[in-house]
């Protein structure tokens, strides 16, 4: 059978590239930054491994992805190329769409923090601060993502060692119905844990849409 639609059209062929199962979750991975074999197998709990190899290919060939040498050079990783690197858009999309499915919690599934790396970028894009320079740190499960938000724009990172104005500890799917604005703080307040200042925390949150968006 074959594994394209045979559509002139672009969501089509769109989808005979990162429509097979995994493709979108591979690439998910792999926005956070290259990764070898392992660690893309680590990241996408539930794959199979010769499913892993077969998907890895099929991107490779499509253009989507490349091999190159780690970092410390003793290993192949895996990386999207300039054309697969614009699937953040789609990704995006995908992430804003879903959440009236995640504010239901993981019932049973696997939740994995870093994750986050990706979800709440597109969660607060085109939102920005109206105030001074805030940094709040996001806590879930033992890991942390630093939010830094200015009038650009609010930008997800890992913590880089400056000091953050507060804290916000809470499941995940707090952290994502509140950065989806589907939960207001006050709703919420007796789950959730802020150590520092909560007014940082709420200006955050209600970081607004940038002009025209």
């Amino acid at each position: 059978m074959s594994r394209d639609y045979g559509q002139y059209c672009g969501l089509a062929r769109s989808l005979d590239v990162v429509g097979d199962r995994w493709n979108l979750l591979i690439v998910r991975q792999l926005l956070m930054g290259p990764a070898r074999y392992g660690e893309l197998r680590e990241g996408l709990p539930g794959v199979a491994t010769n499913l892993l190899t077969d998907r890895l290919r099929d991107l490779e060939t499509a253009g989507v992805i490349e091999r190159r040498l780690s970092d410390d050079a003793s290993a192949v990783a895996y990386a999207l190329t300039e054309w697969g690197a614009q699937l953040r858009e789609p990704i995006n999309a995908f992430v804003r769409w879903s959440t009236p499915l995640m504010v239901r919690g993981p019932e049973g599934d696997t939740f994995r923090p870093e994750w986050l790396a990706v979800a709440l970028p597109a969660l607060f894009q085109g939102r920005r601060s109206t105030g001074r320079s805030l940094r709040v740190g996001i806590a879930v499960d033992g890991a942390m993502v630093h939010l830094h938000a200015t009038e650009s724009g609010v930008e997800v990172a890992k913590p880089d060692g400056h000091d953050v104005d507060a804290v916000l500890t809470a499941d995940p799917q707090l952290v994502l119905g509140l950065a989806a604005g589907a939960l207001a703080l006050d709703d919420v307040a007796a789950f959730v844990h802020i150590d520092g200042d909560e007014s940082a925390v709420r200006a955050v949150l209600d970081a607004s849409p940038a002009p025209g968006r």
